[in-house]
């Protein structure tokens, strides 16, 4: 519940704009933040499969409409946005309810690549997104997904927005019999 409440949030400021409803209601169905799953596994063994939201996504955008579909997406995943701290972004997070405004972060333009993020979407020209991807590369750190669309696309890949993490416990050792740890 935590984690849907601010895409709730947004879709129902959006009552007067029918396509970002739309795409929260088409986010939401597809977003499986948080999910667990059981994998098989042999006796003594128990593996469990977890989908979780990257901590941070910056979302770059030139127009309104690109920026609240990149917000939409982020937030259905249970994500943070960050986005440039300009006029077009500025405003929209004065004008977006309290719920959605405290998931987003502004960051100085010329220096938004330094700061942390997880993963990347963009909507622009192609050598806007050419220039991106090479300072995205520059950074230190982990290789970091960086999603290109042209503006008004929608199609945003909501799975490169989450961390996939496998964990296999050994049940038998795990009840107190460390020396089960050590056969092999």
């Amino acid at each position: 519940a935590a984690l849907t409440q601010p895409l709730n949030a947004l879709r129902e400021w959006a009552a007067n704009r029918p396509e970002l409803q739309a795409l929260c209601t088409q986010y939401g169905e597809l977003a499986q933040a948080g999910t667990q799953r059981l994998l098989p596994g042999p006796t003594g063994e128990r593996n469990t499969w977890t989908l979780l939201p990257r901590e941070r996504v910056l979302c770059i955008a030139d127009d309104e409409q690109d920026a609240l579909t990149q917000l939409a997406a982020v937030l259905a995943v249970g994500s943070q946005v960050l986005w440039p701290d300009d006029a077009l972004h500025r405003q929209l997070v004065k004008a977006l309810p309290s719920a959605v405004s405290e998931r987003i972060q502004l960051a100085k333009a010329e220096n938004i690549t330094a700061q942390p993020f997880d993963a990347v979407i963009f909507h622009g020209d192609s050598d806007q997104l050419r220039a991106l991807c090479e300072a995205v590369a520059a950074r230190d750190g982990t290789i970091v997904s960086v999603q290109g669309f042209a503006r008004g696309e929608s199609n945003i890949l909501l799975e490169r927005l989450y961390i996939e993490r496998s964990l296999s416990v050994n049940t038998a050792a795990a009840g107190g019999n460390a020396s089960l740890m050590t056969i092999g």
